[in-house]
């Protein structure tokens, strides 16, 4: 959808507009929708509000103003909330799985009693319902093998919502905006979750429950567990995405966590009871039934992480996220094991064997190469959480690549890469289970990207200012050639100017990580400008139209570099300078 014209709309008529749609008012208003009429309707109603918004940053803020803003916050938040119910619902597990009144239970003569009796049975016979229940399975949902991520709401919604959005968390609505979003797309991820029947059991439970009921319960908390990691919560943190990401800070996640939590704490607690149950069983036949059936079902959560693994590895989108900022994988990646190590009492216990990972020996340029001989002290599940991160990085890299600018492609590796640093230092869960030497290998990667991306940058700009092939031998004159040093100051505005309007485009989303690169980058410039430009000033203002020439005075630079990695254009001329 294209975004409405800006043709912009007085402030008499935008505070018109604004109070003729107020519920509070008007009837009208009461029993109609904006969003539910005609375009042209719709775009009015948002350019006056933009208009109200931009009037109260450049004047003196009146009681009119604050009045109609708090009139159209309440009116976009009733239109934010009947968007999202209107095009809510339950994604319709039963055709992902078969109903539960279709599991079939193992009997007791299926299960050998036999103490010799090989325990993969019981893991093939998982492995066979799962073919079984995965071959009814309709085509969008084809696999639950991998990331499926599916379209919650049509995209033209998506359009309004993050429009909306824009505006309420622009105005300082942001705590109302989240909390309609995470209160209405809540229900519909309970409403999907308890169509896959995983039961809220205690330990106490799950220790009364007969070993067919409790086999039946885990095959499907098995489905369940792939179901949610590979289509329900995917497809809740891409709309979180479409609708939040770059609105505000780390809004995104925050209602994506917000929204998901239930569901997946329950899946955690489900299978940290079995842990415990199972620690506590006393030897009995049943008891060593179900240990022998654990030594099957164990493989099944190493075996989703694996499939996850497959899936970042192989994840496809080719389209370069504008101006280098952190990529949609990455947060989702990061945000899924940092739930795996809020969980890592349960888990620790249930993987327990090393990830399948390239060798620098194998040739395989679709693999990343790991050595785990540096960390081998570490238990299968952190080198299972570490391995994730590699294959990430090893995306990360494949998709730098895409980006014809090598400073945009560098900058890109910065940022995803500082990201996922900074989740690590900030749980720490995670940081315990990633280890100092891994986190020190991974802050060594994003501080080398941030020196590729200076090299790659500023080398061309800083040769504008060297002395070579300026000064000239034998001559007559100051010995330096005025037509070659204009030439030179020439070269360096063009270079810089096109530096400065091209970067000012491109963003990074942390305060502190922008506020050093761009220390960084001045630490580079200003001195060499501030030499070159005491050494030859003069050659220049002695000759003719010294302004054409020596266009920036050093504060020029300095107040330049300020508009580097905000994501947003700047004016195509620098401010000159002052005589």
């Amino acid at each position: 959808m294209e975004p409405p014209e800006n043709v912009g709309v007085p402030l008499q008529s935008a505070e018109k507009i604004i109070l003729r749609w107020d519920s509070m008012a008007s009837e009208e208003a009461r029993e109609r929708m904006i969003f539910d009429g005609d375009r042209h309707e719709i775009d009015r109603y948002l350019q006056a509000v933009d208009e109200i918004q931009r009037s109260m940053e450049s004047a003196t803020v009146t009681d009119d103003q604050s009045k109609a803003i708090q009139i159209a916050m309440a009116r976009l938040e009733d239109e934010f909330r009947n968007i999202l119910i209107a095009h809510t619902s339950p994604i319709e597990t039963d055709s992902l799985v078969h109903s539960s009144s279709s599991v079939r239970s193992t009997s007791t003569s299926e299960l050998h009693d036999d103490d010799d009796a090989d325990s993969d049975e019981v893991s093939k016979e998982v492995e066979l319902q799962e073919g079984e229940a995965e071959s009814s399975t309709i085509s969008r949902y084809r696999s639950t093998n991998s990331i499926r991520e599916t379209d919650l709401i049509p995209s033209e919604a998506i359009y309004d919502l993050r429009s909306i959005a824009e505006r309420m968390i622009s105005a300082g609505y942001y705590r109302e905006c989240v909390q309609v979003y995470g209160s209405v797309r809540k229900s519909a991820v309970d409403a999907s979750f308890r169509q896959l029947g995983v039961e809220k059991l205690s330990i106490g439970d799950i220790q009364r429950l007969e070993w067919e009921v409790l086999e039946t319960k885990i095959r499907r908390w098995i489905r369940a567990a792939k179901i949610c990691v590979g289509i329900l919560f995917a497809s809740e943190k891409n709309l979180c995405e479409q609708i939040f990401e770059g609105v505000g800070t780390a809004t995104d996640d925050a209602c994506f966590m917000e929204t998901v939590k239930g569901p997946a704490i329950q899946l955690f607690n489900f299978a940290e009871a079995i842990s415990i149950s199972r620690s506590r069983s006393r030897p009995s036949r049943l008891g060593f039934r179900r240990r022998r059936y654990f030594r099957g079902w164990r493989r099944r959560p190493r075996g989703i992480l694996s499939e996850f693994e497959n899936a970042v590895l192989r994840e496809p989108s080719r389209i370069p996220v504008p101006g280098g900022t952190i990529h949609p994988l990455t947060r989702y990646v990061m945000n899924y094991i940092s739930l795996i190590s809020d969980y890592k009492q349960t888990l620790v216990e249930l993987i327990v064997s090393k990830p399948s990972t390239g060798t620098r020996y194998s040739g395989d340029p679709t693999t990343p190469d790991m050595d785990f001989t540096e960390i081998e002290e570490r238990t299968p599940l952190e080198l299972h959480l570490i391995w994730i991160i590699v294959i990430l990085q090893f995306n990360l890299d494949d998709k730098s690549k895409l980006y014809k600018d090598a400073s945009l492609a560098h900058l890109f590796m910065m940022n995803n890469v500082h990201y996922i640093v900074q989740k690590i230092k900030g749980s720490p869960e995670l940081r315990e289970m990633t280890g100092d030497y891994y986190l020190k290998k991974l802050t060594g990667k994003f501080r080398q990207a941030a020196t590729s991306y200076q090299r790659s940058t500023w080398v061309r700009v800083l040769y504008c200012l060297r002395d070579e092939g300026l000064h000239v031998s034998g001559s007559f004159s100051s010995g330096v050639s005025k037509s070659a040093l204009r030439e030179r100051f020439k070269s360096f505005n063009a270079i810089f100017e096109e530096v400065h309007r091209t970067q000012a485009t491109w963003l990074i989303p942390d305060i502190q990580l922008r506020e050093e690169l761009r220390i960084s980058c001045s630490e580079l410039l200003i001195p060499a400008y501030r030499s070159f430009l005491g050494r030859f000033r003069s050659h220049v203002e002695s000759g003719r139209h010294p302004e054409a020439y020596i266009k920036y005075m050093v504060e020029d630079l300095e107040t330049a570099v300020l508009d580097f990695f905000e994501g947003y254009p700047v004016s195509q001329h620098l401010r000159r300078r002052s005589q």
